[in-house]
């Protein structure tokens, strides 16, 4: 009997997914499954409704070889993303169908549900006997979750800022370090043409690994990362020395976007989303407006934002996600599911999929950084991993 494996992508896009999905297609079909496109990530199954055939095509449908044979050109995902998480969903984001349904559970006094019965009942109705999902640790979360309740889920890590727990490598590391040193390299010629200080603001909530690497790889003066706070006194003075040594008298600098400056908060906006995170982005312009009135020198602030996880993949992120792909599809066949894929050391390998669960990943700051000059610094090389993470 032929057994129908599911895929889906959630959270941020990242380049990679499609080669990722592309690499995991083509191994279940020759493998002899049929795959199931999930749109949408986790919202593709709280919004297929059993009753309603319009929904059916549209939140689902299946994959074959035409379907994939060239999505792994470009970046992003072909089946679409989201940020929706079927444990809590806001009274607003309840699927009109489900609403006062038996398939929900109350989680607080809010109106906030849980509608994990009905993502069940769609598994079980579309006949997925196995799931691999692709996302980072917001999205695999549930992923946990379904494994928990018995659902057979192999999970792919990806985040372009490196951070789930239990993996070395995330898919879409290596090209947002390569977009963002591009990026630092090129502003350079504005920076320097009017004898500024450049500010770059790079994503990254929990983990500064993204401007560390992005900040070595570009030689910057200064680089502030999540997991130090930042002086400004102190920082302000480093940059105008910076200045002043260089011959085209300009400095720049780096700072993640989750840091926080001494005496503030981490600058967010907005509502938080389904897994508590309320949106990032800012810090970098309040601290351009500090430097600027301590030191009396113009800024040229730049969020690089959304640029650092577009486009097509770099060839590493081609590699790895190719290769997650293929793992976890042996997976699968060798019915080892309760997983995820990993980097360890430079190898390919596997960890319970909870274990994403048991940590948050970060720099660590005394082997990688310098926190009296806010500059990365690698004090032996001698058994560092590739990407010192």
């Amino acid at each position: 009997m032929t057994k129908t494996l599911g895929i889906l992508t959630g959270g941020g896009d990242v380049p990679g997914l499609n080669p990722a999905m592309k690499s995991v297609v083509l191994n279940a079909l020759d493998s002899g499954y049929k795959v199931m496109g999930i749109r949408r990530g986790w919202a593709g199954l709280l919004h297929y409704n059993l009753d309603e055939p319009s929904t059916h095509d549209y939140y689902i449908y299946k994959l074959d070889r035409d379907d994939v044979r060239t999505i792994d050109r470009s970046g992003g995902t072909f089946l679409h993303t989201s940020r929706t998480n079927p444990q809590k969903v806001k009274a607003e984001k309840i699927p009109d169908f489900l609403k006062n349904s038996s398939l929900g559970k109350k989680v607080n006094a809010e109106g906030v549900m849980d509608y994990t019965d009905h993502v069940l009942s769609v598994i079980n109705a579309l006949g997925i006997d196995n799931l691999i999902t692709i996302g980072g640790d917001d999205t695999l979360s549930y992923s946990v979750r379904l494994h928990k309740e018995g659902v057979p889920v192999v999970a792919i890590p990806k985040t372009m800022d490196n951070d789930v727990f239990g993996t070395d490598y995330c898919i879409g590391f290596s090209t947002a370090v390569t977009r963002s040193v591009e990026f630092i390299t090129n502003m350079r010629t504005s920076v320097g043409s009017h004898e500024r200080i450049g500010v770059v603001e790079l994503f990254g909530r929990n983990s500064g690994e993204t401007s560390l690497i992005s900040a070595y790889l570009s030689y910057v003066d200064r680089a502030i990362i999540t997991e130090v706070p930042c002086d400004i006194t102190r920082l302000c003075t480093y940059l105008m020395e910076d200045k002043r040594n260089n011959p085209s008298n300009y400095a720049i600098m780096t700072i993640s976007e989750g840091a926080i400056i001494q005496g503030m908060d981490v600058v967010e906006t907005g509502e938080a989303d389904a897994y508590g995170h309320r949106k990032l982005g800012g810090v970098g312009e309040i601290l351009s407006d500090e430097i600027k009135k301590r030191t009396g020198q113009d800024i040229m602030y730049q969020q690089v934002a959304y640029l650092m996880r577009s486009g097509a993949p770099d060839s590493l992120d081609r590699m790895v996600a190719m290769s997650y792909g293929n793992l976890a599809m042996q997976l699968i066949r060798r019915n080892e599911t309760g997983k995820m894929v990993a980097l360890h050391g430079g190898k390919y390998t596997t960890v319970p999929i909870d274990m994403l669960l048991t940590g948050t990943k970060r720099v660590d700051v005394p082997s990688y950084y310098d926190v009296e000059h806010y500059l990365p610094r690698v004090k032996d090389f001698m058994g560092v991993p590739m990407f010192l993470s």
